[in-house]
């Protein structure tokens, strides 16, 4: 039995034997090729690599590193670089509580775990925790809050911390000033002064940065489009006629042409004027026409209702009852549209049940045919 036991360990120690051998001389095969294989990375264990080991493995990157440093000696090492501009987030003052001091996030932790949970994978904590070497131990928590030794003396007194709720004593001109300490320009250069901001909304009414409820955009809810219609609901009925743009089908966005964050045109468009911001999908309707139908360069919204309709292509009349709010119907026979010429009506009129107008004037946006002056061609 003692033989039968030992027979296994002794030929365990063979095979382990021979692999060392030939992990040797594999190794040695493996200096001379060009590509690394999976016997490599068996038989060579991580704590053997080197630093250009591993960079020779790796491929080149923009980030400064590697072979990419080699060609641009410009660069600043990757050692010297901060590691993210999180680093300098200074802590705001709290209008409240002037005489306040920072305690850190671990004091703020041993009262709110429950919080802590939830945002300790936030990308806002994430890379306060990843700059806190340089910004100190208060990173993360008190870098949005204020410093938190008088709400740590008095927890239950409102006011003495910065709170992002829109019932909170602390006003929405200075939640949203903590947010734009490091939000500020780009899409928001005009929140100052806009509808949002004049209506007294704060950052938090839209966003929520403490909890990931949406794939992107830390935002209150799932979908940009669920976090406007919180108050735009009258807007989001409208998708729900006829003929609406494809927002409930998910093809758009209410930011495709809107700017929540403000912008130089009343109803926060990206554009400067109506007819811009329809153009980006509708180009074939920008132009330039030999023949220009004047409502239609005025503005879009003259026939159209950009959100949704119960008439055919968005028109906020059916036609021609839309036609003959600036035509009388000159040179055809004078007589008004009416629903009494529909098909249901007493007087049925198949110049209004065969579309109308656009029967004759197909091209109404503008025609560049020489015998289209009437928009016929």
């Amino acid at each position: 039995m003692r033989v039968t036991s030992l027979f296994p360990a002794a030929l365990l120690c063979v095979v382990l034997g021979a692999g060392g051998v030939l992990s040797g001389s594999w190794g040695a095969q493996a200096q001379q090729a060009t590509t690394p294989t999976a016997t490599d990375s068996t038989h060579s264990p991580s704590s053997a690599l080197s630093q250009s080991d591993i960079a020779k493995m790796l491929p080149a990157t923009d980030m400064g590193a590697g072979a990419a440093q080699a060609n641009h000696p410009h660069l600043p090492p990757a050692s010297d670089s901060p590691a993210t501009p999180f680093d300098a987030a200074s802590i705001p003052a709290n209008p409240l509580a002037p005489q306040a001091d920072a305690i850190g996030a671990k004091s703020c932790v041993a009262c709110h775990a429950q919080e802590n949970m939830q945002a300790s994978h936030t990308l806002h904590v994430a890379s306060f925790r990843a700059g806190a070497a340089n910004s100190g131990p208060q990173a993360a928590c008190e870098s949005c809050h204020g410093p938190g030794s008088e709400h740590a003396k008095d927890p239950t007194a409102p006011g003495l911390i910065i709170a992002f709720t829109h019932d909170a004593k602390t006003s929405p001109q200075v939640q949203a000033g903590v947010c734009l300490a490091c939000h500020a320009g780009g899409a928001r250069q005009h929140w100052i002064g806009s509808i949002h901001q004049n209506r007294g909304l704060s950052c938090t009414d839209c966003h929520n940065p403490m909890a990931r409820l949406s794939p992107e955009g830390v935002l209150a809810k799932s979908s940009i489009n669920e976090v406007c219609a919180t108050c735009h609901q009258d807007i989001r009925a409208k998708f729900n006629r006829r003929s609406h743009m494809p927002l409930p089908e998910g093809q758009m966005a209410c930011t495709d042409c809107h700017n929540p964050h403000g912008s130089i045109t009343k109803p926060l468009l990206k554009t400067d004027t109506v007819n811009e911001t329809c153009y980006t999908c509708h180009a074939e309707k920008r132009g330039p026409f030999l023949f220009e139908h004047a409502p239609v360069r005025a503005n879009c919204l003259n026939c159209h209702d950009a959100h949704g309709s119960n008439q055919q292509t968005l028109l906020v009349a059916p036609i021609p009852m839309l036609c003959q709010q600036c035509h009388t119907m000159t040179l055809h026979p004078n007589d008004l549209q009416s629903a009494a010429g529909l098909g249901t009506g007493p007087h049925p009129d198949e110049r209004l049940i065969g579309r109308g107008c656009l029967t004759c004037h197909s091209n109404i946006h503008g025609s560049n045919n020489p015998s289209g002056p009437k928009f016929h061609k």
